[in-house]
């Protein structure tokens, strides 16, 4: 029976990475405010290899920075030859969306919303199915650059990126 468990991994770990700070990633949509730079200003989304692109610097890797990290970026780039004091703003306009698989009435891929728990991810993927596991789920993770999959319960707090699995429950 004991193969049949998932690996555990302590919940400080766990913790440590909620409470991280947000790192950015593909699927991730930012609003860059380059003050007195009105054209320079928009949102822009972090694609699939973890860049965006903004004019006059071009391409910017965002992946696996904070906000304040790509502000610095940014800042530097606009140093080097186009404007003389860039003062920038980063913030995250949209997060990456996590997934719901498994035992709910609608798995799918669905917008992150700040302060989510797996009991809210459920319901927003239409509720368990009658055979769906109600006390707990299994969530993937990125930690430290590897998925992570663990048994949560359905209090946990989602990230964006999360893949939340409703267990089939057997009576």
């Amino acid at each position: 029976m004991a193969a049949c468990a998932g690996p555990q991994y302590p919940s400080d770990l766990l913790r440590a990475q909620f409470n991280a700070p947000y790192l950015l990633a593909s699927g991730d949509r930012v609003r860059i405010i380059v003050f007195g730079q009105e054209n320079l200003s928009n949102s822009f989304s972090v694609d699939g290899a973890g860049n965006i692109s903004m004019p006059l610097i071009g391409i910017v890797r965002a992946n696996g920075l904070t906000t304040t990290d790509l502000e610095r970026v940014v800042e530097e780039r606009l140093r080097n030859g186009f404007i003389r004091e860039p003062r920038v703003s980063i913030e995250v306009e949209a997060y990456r969306p996590f997934f719901v698989l498994g035992e709910v009435t609608t798995a799918g891929q669905y917008p992150f919303i700040n302060g989510m728990t797996v009991q809210n991810a459920v319901a927003v993927a239409g509720g368990y199915t009658p055979r769906g596991s109600q006390s707990d789920v299994d969530v993937t993770r990125i930690v430290n650059g590897r998925a992570v999959t663990f048994a949560a319960p359905i209090t946990f707090p989602v990230r964006p990126g999360d893949t939340i699995k409703v267990r089939e429950r057997f009576f």
